[in-house]
């Protein structure tokens, strides 16, 4: 058993990684505090040895773009660390609460399970676009997936009642249960759909 545990309460020691694609990818060996400082910035695939929950957190911490525009960049998405720790631990512990599991192995779970496959690239030829299915890689899985839950979970908290914290807690669950009301597995499905049409 692990003598380091996220925020000093929870262990990786029953996570499991249930789509091998992944495996090499996904890191969830606990550290003191998740929040290493780019130290791996200059390695390739150093995202790869950077704890998924860390991953997770700076994902929060600003969500990205969605169509050529600059998500919310206010609340609770302005890149700071401290804020976005007790992010963490608040989603951490609504989701120990709610599903009465390990809160890290339903974290992993969801990512595995809402990653996709398959994605969609168009091709120009003689003037002409056409869409093509293509295989996504392992990394781009996972960087896509956090960046749809992060984003989808930012829109439902901003100008709403909702906290950001519950707003992820449910994205994940949903996400480890296969439930298409989340928006990661949706969207994975959705993708998925249109490459088998473009094959």
């Amino acid at each position: 058993m692990s003598e380091i545990k996220y925020f000093g309460r929870w262990d990786a020691d029953d996570v499991v990684i249930t789509d091998q694609g992944l495996a090499n990818y996904i890191s969830f060996e606990p550290v003191h505090v998740p929040k290493t400082g780019a130290r791996y910035a200059k390695n390739r695939f150093h995202k790869s040895n950077i704890s998924i929950v860390e991953r997770f957190m700076n994902k929060v911490m600003g969500s990205g773009h969605k169509g050529k525009k600059h998500y919310h960049s206010t609340g609770d998405t302005t890149g700071k660390g401290q804020t976005v720790l007790g992010i963490m631990e608040e989603t951490l512990e609504i989701i120990e609460k709610r599903t009465k599991k390990n809160p890290i192995a339903v974290l992993v779970s969801g990512i595995v399970n809402a990653a996709p496959r398959e994605e969609i690239i168009a091709i120009e030829y003689g003037g002409a676009r056409y869409p093509k299915a293509v295989e996504c890689a392992p990394q781009r899985r996972i960087d896509l997936t956090i960046r749809i839950m992060t984003q989808s979970a930012n829109h439902k908290a901003f100008n709403s009642k909702k906290p950001i914290a519950q707003a992820l807690a449910e994205e994940l669950i949903y996400a480890s249960e296969f439930s298409a009301q989340s928006a990661a597995i949706a969207k994975k499905n959705d993708s998925e759909r249109q490459a088998d049409s473009a094959r």
